[in-house]
C-alpha cells in the first residue's frame, strides 16, 4: 500500500492490533506498541491526502500542514511510550485484554481526528476516543474509579451532544458541507459557537468543565492517564481550533471573556491542586491550569486574527510540549510504585516538572517565551501580570507534586522497576531537554528568551517556590484537614442524576388484571360467537362482496 491509501493505515493499525490481540491474546500484548508506527512514519514521510468518496461526500484525512503533523507526532509517540510502560505495568492483571481493548479504541479514535480533514470524520474519532477513555478510567474497579467513571461517562455524552448539535449546526450553515475549509468562509452564530466549547471543552478540561479530571487521573492507571492528559485533551484544543472561522467578528467580541476564563482557569486550578493529596491529583489540576494557558492562546488569536498564523505556531509547539512533559510525569507517578529509582533517575523526573514551569533551555521556556512573544504584540500586554502570577502558581503546584511523588517512593519495593517501564518514560522525561535542539522551530524561541530579564522573569517563580518548598518540609507543614476535604458539588450532582434515572420522579403504572372476571369475559364473548357464527359469517362475506362490487 502506498501514496495516498497510506493514511488508512493510521486509524486502521489500533484495530488491526486488537485483531491480533483476540487471537494471541497475552502473547501480543508486547507488540501493541507497533500500532503507533504508521502515523510516527507519514509524520517524517507526509503522503498526499486521500479522499475516500466511496464512505461519504467531501471525507478527507491527511495531515498537510505543521500542526497536523506536529499534533500526530507527539500524540503517536506518547501513545507508544505509553503502551510499552503498560505492556509491564499491566502485566499480571487478570481484566488485562479488557484494558487493552479500551486502550486500542481510544488510540485509534485520537489518530483519527488528528488526520481528519472534514468533520464527519472528526466527529467519528472524537466519539470512539471519548468513550472508550471510560473503560480506562474505571478499569481498576472500586468505589473511586466506579464515581470517576460515572461522572466522566455523564459529563461525555453530554459533551458528544452538545458536539453533534453544533456541528450540525455548522454544516447547515454551509450547505451541507462538513469541510474544515469551507467553513473557515462561513461566519459564525453564538449558538452554534457555545455547542461547540461545551461540547470540545468538556474533553479538552478548561476550567470550569474541568470537574471529572481531579477524579479520573487518580482512578485510571498510570499510562492511561498519562495519554488522558498528554493526548485526548488536546483534542478538544484542536477541534476548536478547526472548527471556528479566522477574522469572525464574534470571536473577536467574545475574546476577552476568553481571556478571564483562560487567567482564572491557570490560577484557581493551581490554588486547588495545592491542596490534593493525591500525587495524581494534582497532576490533574496541573492539566487544568495548563489548558487555561492555552484557553489564554486561543483569546489572543481571536483578538487579533491578523497573526493566527503566530498563534498556530505557538499552539503547535505548547501542545507538543506538553503533551510529552505531562506524560512523562504521569508515568512517574507509576514508576514509582515499581521499585527505587537511582540518583539519576530523580534527575530526569524533575526535567519534565521544571520544562512545565518554564526553566530556560527546555521546552517548556521556549513556548512560554514564545507566548510572551505574540502576547506583546497585541492589545492584552495590560494583562502581562496574571502570566506572571500564574507561572508562580505553576511552580508551587510541580513543587508539591515533586514532594509527593518523593513520599510516595518511600514504599516502593527494593529493586530497580522493570526496564520496560524505565525506558520509556525516560524517553519521554529527556526530550524535555533535547526537544529545542531536535527541533528548529522550538529551538528559536528558546535561544530569544537567553537575556538578562528573560532569564530572570523565567527563573524567580522557580526559586520562590523551591525556597516555600523548602520551608514546608522543613516545618513539616500540613494541609488542614478542613481544607482538604471539601465538597465536591460535582459528585453530588453525578449522583442526584444516577438516583434520577434509576428512580423516574413519576410513578410506574402497575397493571393487575383481575384473572378471574377477565375469564367470565372471555367465556361469555365466546358463547355470542358459537350461537351466530354461520349467519355472522355470510354477512361479513355479503359485506365484502357488496364493497368488491362497489370498487
Amino acid at each position: 500500500m502506498t501514496g495516498a491509501w497510506m493514511w488508512l493505515l493510521v486509524p486502521l493499525a489500533p484495530l488491526l492490533a486488537a485483531g491480533a490481540l483476540a487471537i494471541w491474546r497475552e502473547r501480543a500484548v508486547v507488540w501493541l506498541w507497533l500500532a503507533c508506527v504508521p502515523a510516527l512514519v507519514l509524520v517524517f514521510q507526509p503522503m498526499p491526502t486521500l479522499d475516500l468518496p466511496m464512505l461519504w461526500d467531501g471525507i478527507r484525512w491527511g495531515a498537510s500542514d505543521d500542526l497536523s503533523r506536529a499534533w500526530l507526532g507527539f500524540t503517536a509517540l506518547l501513545w507508544g511510550c505509553a503502551g510499552v510502560f503498560a505492556s509491564s505495568s499491566q502485566k499480571g492483571d487478570p481484566q488485562q485484554m479488557r484494558f487493552w481493548t479500551f486502550w486500542l479504541l481510544a488510540l485509534a479514535g485520537n489518530l483519527l481526528l488528528i488526520i481528519a480533514a472534514d468533520a464527519l470524520s472528526f466527529y467519528f474519532g472524537f466519539s470512539a476516543m471519548s468513550l472508550s477513555a471510560y473503560g480506562l478510567i474505571v478499569h481498576q474497579g472500586g468505589p473511586g474509579p466506579r464515581r470517576a467513571g460515572r461522572l466522566y461517562l455523564q459529563l461525555a455524552i453530554c459533551g458528544e451532544m452538545a458536539l453533534l448539535a453544533g456541528l450540525m449546526l455548522r454544516s447547515h450553515a454551509t450547505g451541507g458541507d462538513f469541510s474544515f475549509a469551507a467553513w473557515q468562509a462561513v461566519p459564525m452564530d453564538g449558538l452554534t459557537l457555545l455547542l461547540l466549547l461545551i461540547g470540545l471543552g468538556l474533553k479538552a478540561g478548561f476550567w470550569p468543565l474541568h470537574v471529572w479530571l481531579p477524579l479520573a487521573h487518580p482512578a485510571a492507571p498510570a499510562p492511561a492517564s498519562a495519554v488522558l492528559s498528554g493526548a485526548m485533551l488536546k483534542a478538544g484544543l484542536l477541534g476548536i481550533w478547526r472548527c471556528l472561522p479566522e477574522g469572525d467578528p464574534l470571536l473577536s467580541s467574545w475574546a476577552e471573556v476568553l481571556l478571564v476564563m483562560g487567567i482564572f482557569g491557570a490560577i484557581y486550578p493551581a490554588l486547588m491542586g495545592l491542596i490534593a493529596g493525591k500525587t495524581k491529583a494534582v497532576l490533574a489540576y496541573s492539566s487544568v491550569s495548563q489548558m487555561g494557558y492555552l484557553v489564554i492562546l486561543m483569546a489572543l488569536a481571536w483578538r487579533h486574527p491578523q497573526q493566527h498564523q503566530a498563534m498556530t505556531v505557538v499552539l503547535m509547539l505548547y501542545g507538543v510540549h506538553h503533551g510529552l512533559a505531562k506524560g512523562a510525569l504521569f508515568l512517574a507517578a507509576g514508576l514509582i510504585h515499581a521499585g527505587r529509582l537511582p540518583r539519576i533517575g530523580w534527575l530526569l523526573l524533575t526535567l519534565p516538572a521544571l520544562a512545565i514551569v518554564g526553566l530556560p533551555l527546555t521546552s517548556g521556556g521556549a513556548v512560554k517565551t514564545a507566548l510572551k512573544d505574540v502576547w506583546h504584540a497585541g492589545e492584552f500586554e495590560g494583562w502581562l501580570l496574571w502570566l506572571t502570577v500564574s507561572s508562580l502558581t505553576t511552580a508551587l503546584l510541580l513543587a508539591r507534586a515533586l514532594l509527593l511523588l518523593r513520599s510516595d517512593a518511600a514504599d516502593a519495593p527494593a529493586g530497580r522497576p522493570p526496564l520496560l517501564q524505565i525506558l520509556p518514560w525516560a524517553l519521554l522525561s529527556v526530550l524535555a531537554l533535547l526537544l529545542p535542539w531536535l527541533w528548529p522551530v522550538l529551538r528559536e524561541p528558546m535561544l530569544h528568551g537567553l537575556y538578562p530579564g528573560g532569564l530572570w522573569s523565567s527563573l524567580w517563580p522557580l526559586l520562590l517556590a523551591f525556597c516555600v518548598a523548602g520551608v514546608v518540609v522543613k516545618r513539616d507543614l500540613r494541609v488542614p484537614a478542613r481544607l482538604a476535604n471539601l465538597p465536591n458539588p460535582a459528585l453530588w450532582m453525578s449522583l442526584r442524576l444516577k438516583r434520577l434515572v434509576m428512580r423516574p420522579p413519576m410513578a410506574v403504572p402497575i397493571v393487575r388484571p383481575d384473572a378471574s372476571r377477565w375469564r367470565q369475559r372471555e367465556r361469555r364473548w365466546n358463547r355470542f360467537w358459537n350461537k351466530g357464527a354461520l349467519a355472522m359469517s355470510a354477512w361479513v362475506l355479503a359485506a365484502l362482496l357488496w364493497l368488491g362490487w362497489l370498487w
